[in-house]
């Protein structure tokens, strides 16, 4: 919160371009408004690329209604959309135990820390060349790889590798280390439900 000029959220870019007068949609709470300027290092900029770490100002958004890990983008760009379920391929590091379904550590992903459950661990397989070793494994161990369904405990923005590594990469936290890193393949998108579009993003929206 900036005095005097609103709302500025902070974040880099990590693809495309962010620059004033675009729409975009918060996700995954699905707030849509207009981008009033963009700056870094205090500088107004007219575009924004990937890897600048900017701010930029928005319109009738208040400071309480985004959190650190949503992921903006462009609304009439295919945008990021919250995540029911997502499917990865998994490696374990470090961990003392065995993991087995129902098992619910914190993920990172992008700047995002939300708990997910392994809901479903598929089958496990060879780390080098991705053949199945075994299917429906009761447990997977340090040193295993494998494919597993996770479903995130809130709303969570993910995105398959494929289409934006950035959002399609994670570290598994628990016991306050990384016990595994995984990759996601695909995922299953929340139908968006009707979010917040802001009286800016209306206008912007009817002056083109």
């Amino acid at each position: 919160q900036i005095g005097g000029i609103g709302t500025v959220p902070v974040g880099r870019v990590e693809t495309g371009i962010i620059k004033p007068g675009m729409i975009v949609t918060f996700a995954p709470a699905n707030i849509t408004t207009e981008v009033k300027s963009v700056e870094m290092h205090h500088e107004s900029l007219e575009q924004a690329s990937p890897g600048d770490n900017v701010g930029f100002n928005v319109k009738n958004v208040s400071v309480k209604e985004l959190r650190r890990g949503y992921v903006a983008s462009d609304s009439k760009n295919n945008p990021a959309r919250g995540s029911q379920d997502f499917f990865a391929q998994v490696i374990v590091l470090n961990h003392p135990g065995q993991i087995s379904n129902g098992y619910t550590p914190v993920l990172d992903c992008h700047t995002a820390h939300i708990a997910c459950k392994f809901a479903e661990i598929k089958e496990k397989c060879d780390r080098r060349t991705g053949k199945t070793t075994e299917a429906e494994p009761k447990f997977i161990k340090s040193g295993d790889a494998a494919t597993i369904t996770l479903v995130p405990s809130k709303p969570l923005c993910v995105g398959a590798f494929s289409d934006f590594p950035p959002l399609g990469r994670f570290a598994v936290r628990d016991m306050r280390q990384t016990v595994a890193v995984g990759v996601i393949k695909s995922v299953n998108f929340k139908d968006p439900t009707a979010g917040k579009v802001t009286k800016a993003a209306e206008k912007a929206g009817k002056k083109k």
